[in-house]
């Protein structure tokens, strides 16, 4: 992500920032949100994997608080945003969780809405008149989502440089692709196989995130110093063993029982 000066954010660094950001908004969604609930709800088996949650109850609660949980962390990053002393790479993860987690959850209103599948399909399921729930989802989909781009707009916005006119482009796309590479690789590992990927990892990681695809354009150029070069930091790098973990061990699914 160099600019015509080479001043440049470390690209290994953000790759495995985006990575740690992809496992724990998948962690949270599937097992906090979906697993979670299902414990509560008293299920004698749990299968948890990167894409799916499977148990022996099932309920309009259970569907829908992989969501809520993804909203939730959505909102915990914002917060923590709120304080100003992180170093670059540490506020950098936060802007991207935070995109994650809240793109996830409003998009699968979206989502769910029209094609009248995943999550949101089986909350709605039952209810009528079956169309204007789906529309009215819709609607939720787009406004939320729209609100989720403003806040990811302003946090990134902060990183902005005169200096590094392209910057912004390299923090919003390289975590975009990385996700996806992240969430497709756990899909395949996934006993189903293709069909995961297909039908969840790329739906849900993908199509969830595009928004960051826009957001250069809706950040601009930029105008001062801005959030200092992220430096090569080899924790992060690190990190990502545990994201191995996740693709290989969880995304060939864990099974709980009691």
């Amino acid at each position: 992500m160099p600019n015509d000066d080479g001043i440049r954010d470390d690209f290994w660094t953000v790759v495995a920032i985006a990575a740690v950001a992809c496992m724990l908004q998948s962690v949270l969604h599937e097992g906090l949100g979906h697993g979670g609930v299902a414990y509560l709800s008293g299920a004698h088996f749990i299968t948890l994997s990167t894409v799916a949650e499977d148990a022996d109850v099932d309920s309009r609660w259970i569907l829908a608080a992989g969501t809520l949980v993804n909203l939730a962390a959505g909102a915990v990053f914002w917060m923590l945003l709120r304080w100003k002393r992180y170093t670059p790479a540490v506020r950098f993860f936060l802007v991207i969780a935070m995109a994650g987690n809240l793109f996830t959850g409003t998009g699968y209103f979206l989502f769910s809405g029209i094609a009248n599948f995943g999550d949101w399909a089986g909350v709605i399921r039952g209810l009528q008149p079956q169309w204007a729930w789906r529309v009215g989802l819709v609607a939720l989909g787009v406004v939320s989502y729209y609100a989720a781009m403003l806040l990811v707009k302003v946090e990134l916005k902060a990183f902005r440089r005169r200096d590094m006119p392209r910057r912004i482009r390299g923090l919003a796309w390289t975590p975009y692709f990385t996700e996806g590479v992240v969430a497709t690789l756990g899909g395949l590992m996934n006993p189903a196989g293709l069909f995961y990927v297909i039908a969840s990892a790329i739906p849900a990681t993908m199509g969830a995130n595009a928004g960051m695809l826009s957001l250069p354009g809706m950040v601009g150029r930029g105008e001062g110093e801005g959030i200092a070069v992220i430096q090569r930091d080899w924790r992060w790098i690190a990190g990502t063993a545990v994201v191995v973990l996740f693709v290989f061990v969880l995304g060939r699914g864990l099974t709980w029982h009691r």
